[in-house]
């Protein structure tokens, strides 16, 4: 029993950050300061789906977000099956990738510029309606603006709460499009529909893999202690 409790104040004085973030999110989940976040996490979503699809030998015709949420790729050519299910764990391991970044090297500021860069190339290259090309350029010259003017750790912490909030929201949208509302036409429910199994298989399938991903994350990632500690200054 002492040892647990060792363990959970150990827990908690290394990582404390890390906690307040996840749960200023909760808080916050249902509200308008959250909902910026909730669609950039669709934009890595998207953006996975736009990945697969180049990758796999095919060309992205357009790209969309939307303030509900939502969000489209229209691609020509590719591996369907690569390419739809890329969407919630390809969105997942980005976010994890930001967070390990963030954890685990000095890159801070870099990589925020080239996550702003991306979203901004995104836009000019894809995106072609009103709501998406003012969300997807306004936050991709806000992430260079943070890369160029804030400090590292001030990145840092940007990168942290990008990767916290979808490791929160992943597993939720898997559950809540694919399970809850399992008639939803989702990527899972076109998977069924072209290569058969059912929608709950598949959100299912990847719901079970997002939480193995995120435990994985964060049993191997943390370390001892993921505290920032820092003066906050411009540059």
């Amino acid at each position: 029993m002492r040892q647990r409790l060792t363990f959970a104040a150990n827990l908690i004085t290394g990582h404390w950050q890390l906690i307040a973030i996840v749960a200023t999110v909760f808080l916050l989940w249902n509200t308008p300061f959250i909902l910026p976040l909730k669609i950039l996490v669709v934009f890595l979503h998207e953006l996975s789906h736009a990945l697969a699809i180049v990758l796999t030998g095919g060309s992205v015709e357009s790209f969309s977000v939307s303030p509900q949420q939502g969000g489209l790729v229209i691609g020509r050519g590719g591996n369907r099956f690569v390419s739809l299910s890329a969407g919630y764990l390809g969105s997942l391991l980005l976010g994890m990738g930001l967070l390990i970044i963030a954890l685990r090297t000095d890159m801070d500021r870099a990589v925020l510029g080239v996550f702003g860069g991306v979203m901004l190339l995104v836009t000019l290259l894809y995106v072609r309606d009103p709501f998406a090309m003012a969300f997807c350029a306004g936050f991709g010259a806000v992430m260079l603006g943070a890369a160029w003017y804030l400090s590292r750790k001030l990145c840092d912490l940007v990168l942290r709460v990008i990767g916290l909030t979808s490791m929160i929201y992943v597993p939720f949208d898997i559950f809540d499009d694919t399970i809850r509302r399992a008639g939803l036409r989702s990527d899972a429910y076109m998977l069924a529909e072209e290569f058969g199994g059912t929608t709950l298989m598949w959100g299912g399938l990847w719901l079970v893999l997002s939480f193995v991903m995120i435990i994985y994350c964060l049993r191997y990632m943390l370390g001892r202690d993921s505290n920032l500690r820092f003066d906050i200054r411009t540059r």
